[in-house]
Parts: C-alpha cells; sequence; structure tokens
C-alpha cells in the first residue's frame, strides 16, 4: 500500500513538474500563447453565436438583437441625451411612431432607400431602427457636407425620401431645387415648416401609435440585403455610398461585446452617427450588449472627463486625434478620478498612447483596424502599444477564412509593385506594404451604390495568382518579428485629417472651379503635435490672372467643410507631372509647407481674417513649435 501511495506521488510530482515545465517554455519562447489562446477562444465564442442566428428563422439581423433587449430590460435606460433620457422601451415605441408616420408620407413606400441628414441627437437612432422596421435602408449622409457632395452623396444612395434634422434646413434649402425636381420628399424633424417642398414630420409622429409593426413588412430582407449606406471618400474625390449589408451588420454585434462590454457598462458616444465607428461601434455594439449610451453632439475635450464622471461612464470610443485631444488639455488632479476602464478606437500614436495611460489612469486600449467597406481587420488584443493588430497562430487558418498579404508599394508610380511575371510582390517581414485581402464568399466586398467604376478601382487582380481578385485597402501596413501589425501610412488620393478621410481630387476639382486657378495639386501634409495630415494645394493660375487669397477663402468655405479646405496654398507656375501625365506628389509632400524649402509663395488659411495670408518664417516657427494649433 505504501508502494503505491509513493508511487501515486511520484506521478503527481512529474506530472506537476511536466506542466510548471512546460508553462515556463512557453512563456519564455512563446510569450503571447496564453493571450493567443484566450483571443481564440473569444473568436469561437463569436462565431458559434453567429452561426446560431444565421440558422434562425425567420431570419434574425440587429434590428431583432434590438426587440430582444427592449423585452428582456424594457426599463433600462438605453440613451442618455443632454436633460433627455429614453429606456430601451422607449426608444422602441418612438421608432413604432416614426415608422408608422413614414408609411403614410407621399413618395415612400416601404422597403425603399431613406436618407438620414442629421448629427448625433436620439432623432438618428429611432429613425434608424424605425427604417430597419420598414425593411429599408439607411443612408447616412455627412452632415458637414454640401451643395454638390450633399447632392452626390443622396443620389447615389438611391433614397427617394430625405429626414433632416431642424439644425440643418439651410443647407438642404441650397439643393431644394434639384431635390424637388427629382420629386424627392424632404422631411423635417419639427412641427413647422414655412418652406415650400419641406415638410415637418415630428406633428405627424405624436400623433401616430407605438403599437408594433407587422414583421411582414420586412419580409423581403435577407442577409444580402443593404441595411445602410455609409460614405467613404476615395479617388473619385466625391463621397463613395459602401455598401453594408445586413449579414455585416450582424456580424458587427459583436465588436463591444469580443471586446469584454456588457449590459452593466456605460458608453460614451461622441463619434458622428454616420461614420462606421459611431454608428457600427458606438450604436449597434451596444444593442448587442444592452449598455446604455451617453450620446454627445460633437466631441468636446474640455467636457471630456466631466461627463464621463457625472454619468459614471465606463467605456469610451475615440480616434487618433480624441486622444491627442485630451491630453493637450490642461492637466487636473482629479484626472485618474472616473470609472473608465476601456477605450475602443483606432489610429492613436504610441507617444500619445503612453500619455494618456499615464495621466488618466490604467485604462486599457483596444485599439482595431477596419475600414466601412474593407473585408479584414484587426485587433490588438495584447495591448502593443503602437500596434493596430496581431498575426498570431489562429491566422494559420486565414488561408482558408480571410487571407491578406501585404505588398510591395511603388510611391512613385502610386500602384503595387509587379515582379517580370506580372504578379504582386510581398513584402518581407519587417518591410512596409499594402494591405490587400483576398476577396471571398467568406470575405466579400459589396463596393459602393451605383458606382462600379470606384468599387472596380479597389479591387486587385493577379496578386499571388493569375486570375486571383484582392480588396486593395489603400494602406500601408508592417508586421515586426513578433507579428504585431503596424499602420504605416494611407497611399494614393485619401489623406485624414480631423478624424475625415479628405479625397484630394475632390478638393482640386472644387479649386479650379474657383475663376483664377488653373491647375491644383491637392495633397495631404504632416504637422507636428497633429494626428493624420492637413491639406495643402499646389496651384497655378490662369493667364493674366493674380492670386485672389480672400476669394480663394470664401471659394473653399463655401464649397468645402471646414477638414477637406487647404490649409495652405503653394501658388507655381505649372504643375508637375509623370510621363503618364499624373501629378506628382512625392516631392510636394516631401517639401510640406515650409518657405524654408520652397521658393514659391506659399499661404496659410487665417480664418479671423477670412482669408489666406503669406506664411512667413514666424508663423512657420509658431506652427513647427507647436505655438500654433490648427
Amino acid at each position: 500500500v505504501i508502494s503505491i501511495a509513493q508511487g501515486a506521488i511520484y506521478i503527481i510530482t512529474v506530472a506537476f513538474a511536466s506542466i510548471l515545465i512546460v508553462h515556463f517554455a512557453v512563456n519564455a519562447y512563446f510569450p503571447y500563447f496564453w493571450v493567443d489562446m484566450k483571443y481564440f477562444w473569444e473568436l469561437l465564442q463569436i462565431l458559434v453565436r453567429f452561426l446560431s442566428r444565421r440558422r434562425r428563422k425567420p431570419h434574425f439581423f440587429a434590428l431583432d438583437r434590438f426587440l430582444e433587449q427592449a423585452a428582456a430590460r424594457p426599463d433600462k435606460l438605453f440613451i442618455v441625451f443632454e436633460n433627455e433620457r429614453y429606456t430601451y422601451a422607449q426608444t422602441d415605441n418612438r421608432s413604432n411612431q416614426l415608422a408608422r408616420a413614414l408609411q403614410v408620407q407621399p413618395g415612400y413606400r416601404a422597403g425603399d432607400t431613406v436618407a438620414l441628414f442629421m448629427g448625433n441627437e436620439p432623432d438618428f437612432m429611432f429613425t434608424w431602427l424605425a427604417l430597419a422596421k420598414l425593411g429599408s435602408p439607411a443612408a447616412l449622409l455627412n452632415h458637414n457636407i454640401r451643395t454638390k457632395s450633399l447632392l452626390h452623396s443622396f443620389s447615389c444612395s438611391g433614397a427617394t425620401v430625405l429626414i433632416v434634422a431642424p439644425e440643418l434646413k439651410g443647407a438642404v434649402e441650397d439643393v431644394l431645387p434639384s431635390l424637388t425636381q427629382q420629386s424627392v420628399t424632404v422631411l423635417l424633424m419639427t412641427n413647422h415648416c414655412p418652406t415650400p417642398g419641406i415638410l415637418s414630420f415630428t406633428e405627424k409622429v405624436n400623433a401616430e401609435s407605438d403599437c408594433p409593426l407587422p414583421r411582414s413588412l420586412r419580409s423581403h430582407v435577407n442577409f444580402k440585403s443593404p441595411a445602410v449606406f455609409i460614405y467613404t471618400s476615395g479617388t473619385t474625390g466625391l463621397p463613395k455610398a459602401a455598401v453594408v449589408n445586413q449579414n455585416r451588420l450582424l456580424t458587427a454585434l459583436a465588436v463591444l461585446s469580443s471586446n469584454g462590454v456588457s449590459s452593466k457598462d456605460v458608453i460614451y458616444l461622441n463619434l458622428p452617427l454616420y461614420h462606421t465607428a459611431g454608428f457600427i461601434i458606438g450604436f449597434i455594439g451596444s444593442i448587442e450588449t444592452g449598455s446604455t449610451i451617453v450620446l454627445r453632439r460633437k466631441f468636446s475635450a474640455s467636457q471630456f472627463w466631466d461627463d464621463c464622471r457625472k454619468h459614471s461612464v465606463t467605456v469610451v470610443q475615440y480616434i487618433g486625434e480624441v486622444m491627442r485631444y485630451l491630453c493637450s488639455t490642461p492637466q487636473r488632479e482629479n484626472d485618474k478620478e472616473h470609472k473608465v476602464r476601456l477605450a475602443i478606437g483606432n489610429g492613436v500614436r504610441p507617444e500619445i498612447w503612453r500619455e494618456f495611460i499615464s495621466r488618466f489612469g490604467n485604462i486599457q486600449i483596444r485599439e482595431f483596424y477596419a475600414s466601412t467597406e474593407g473585408n479584414v481587420g484587426f485587433v490588438n488584443y495584447v495591448g502593443k502599444i503602437g500596434a493596430i493588430g496581431r498575426v498570431n497562430f489562429i491566422q494559420s487558418v486565414k488561408p482558408i477564412l480571410f487571407p491578406f498579404v501585404l505588398v510591395k508599394y511603388d510611391t512613385e508610380r502610386d500602384e503595387p509593385a509587379r515582379g517580370a511575371d506580372g504578379l504582386c510582390v510581398q513584402a518581407p517581414k519587417g518591410e512596409t506594404g499594402l494591405l490587400v485581402s483576398k476577396i471571398t464568399d467568406i470575405a466579400p466586398f459589396e463596393g459602393y451604390a451605383q458606382n462600379a467604376e470606384q468599387t472596380e478601382r479597389k479591387r486587385l487582380r493577379d496578386v499571388l495568382k493569375k486570375g486571383d481578385l484582392y480588396f486593395n485597402s489603400g494602406d500601408l501596413m508592417r508586421i515586426d518579428q513578433e507579428n504585431f501589425i503596424y499602420f504605416q501610412d494611407r497611399v494614393g488620393d485619401t489623406f485624414r485629417w480631423k478624424g475625415e478621410n479628405v479625397a484630394t481630387t475632390e478638393v482640386s476639382d472644387i479649386l479650379t472651379i474657383c475663376d483664377s486657378i488653373q491647375e491644383a495639386n491637392v495633397y495631404g501634409v504632416q504637422v507636428p503635435g497633429h494626428e493624420g495630415r492637413t491639406g495643402m494645394a499646389a496651384v497655378t493660375l490662369k493667364e493674366d490672372a493674380r492670386f485672389d487669397a480672400r476669394k480663394l477663402y470664401s471659394h473653399v468655405s463655401e464649397y468645402l467643410p471646414s477638414y477637406a479646405r487647404p490649409r495652405f496654398i503653394r501658388v507655381q507656375s505649372a504643375v508637375e507631372v509623370t510621363g503618364t501625365f499624373k501629378q506628382m506628389k512625392v516631392k510636394l509632400v516631401e517639401q510640406g509647407f515650409d518657405p524654408g524649402q520652397i521658393q514659391e509663395p506659399v499661404f496659410i488659411l487665417e480664418e479671423r481674417e477670412k482669408s489666406y495670408v503669406a506664411l512667413s518664417p514666424a508663423i512657420y516657427s509658431s506652427i513647427i513649435s507647436g505655438n500654433v494649433k490648427l
């Protein structure tokens, strides 16, 4: 008996020692193994939940998850907005009223696309839910756009109805003749509107019943049906309507829950609801988790933490600029006195990341990468400062599920580099390359509404073998020796400023309709202490014309939102082009806006003067030193 007991003890000891050895060996040689395994388990749970919902009959969509939450927790607070409070049940009821009011409006039929021209407010959320109950896709218009861009964005969605916030009435009146000509029904969220051609809508909504609508109204909707159109800028210049179908929205439900967010959390949403981050991650993500949303019209660095303390916020969203703005505010003794535990977003620089944590406390930063129309994404679940994601052993199944590759990019020719065989050249580990992801049934690219040309431009053929098809992200990435992924830059004709994508050709088109400008080469330049790139334009003048700084300021102010207006203007005698007559940008970008490197006149946009003024060495030094913020 003693011998048996001793043997058992020996076996247990050996087993325990073996486990310890394996554990230390794994930690030594594979330091991220356990966190990789945890992430894999989370992904597996998400996949099982997603497939379970896909098999449900009738079809289960994001709206159905909201209806589940409204039934399970009707009295739970869903939206906090200024002095207004709405529970899940109240939100459900209000959206029923909106849907019923919309049903009887002229020019609308259930299933028709409807455009929302609204800022961050509860009516935006109520209206989207109402449209979902009617089986109608929603086109989420950027409320900063005006005139030509507004008309273009509305038209390419195929919408027949435009629902407008009261504060945007003037912008709609500017294009009302065109809308009237197209027989568009324009509904203003107000009780009274004297403008002919614009119907007041709120009074009609208030008069409707809040009883649930029959499911049959959306019986035509399937997983491939468009749910929303979210606009993104690109090489066309004008905004493109990226199609987000029901299947993708169903997948997006898991974004917040996969980051550990639950119904106990309070989420601070100050990013625009017309953007992917605000709408899909903030709004749709909260529907999945059953969380409370504290909604703000727009971001305010000075009130951010006071809001978080007032409402006991636990989760915040960010883009890179948000983090920097918060770190730029004057320090307070109570900087770390809050309940925020998690920040989800993208675009934060390593130095800002470190400063943010040091100043505001041990907040988990969950950096991710995704694009509105793209078919691949990454999550930095490890918390590696500066990285947007990680390629781990799980990616060994990527060739089957979501295959992606980094390929070398020729910046002079502004296109992927190709070898003698005509195929793209893979970028070695540690080198920067263009992110491209294979288009498959599992990872589709839906493209842009009514824009076959731009849809085709985002498709890249003959990448690794003849006949294959990939999505061109337009983003340059780098993978380090530990398999962490880092965002490097954007390529082509788009840059990012103030959290918005700016299409250079759109700005160029706007500049060249100004009387005095012959040609305009628009590009983004980096400014110390600022995220992204600000706009700069190298222009040539028409024969016998002079540079009218005040007139140009008025022109860009009228036609372009503030983030897209060129901050710097460089007046040239001729625009340099390549052998294939493409405008050359590389040298211009390298020279930036430094008057010491540029022999030609350079001007800076000055809001107080309502004009462009000459960029002097003194002004330049103030910008570089950070004394002047753009």
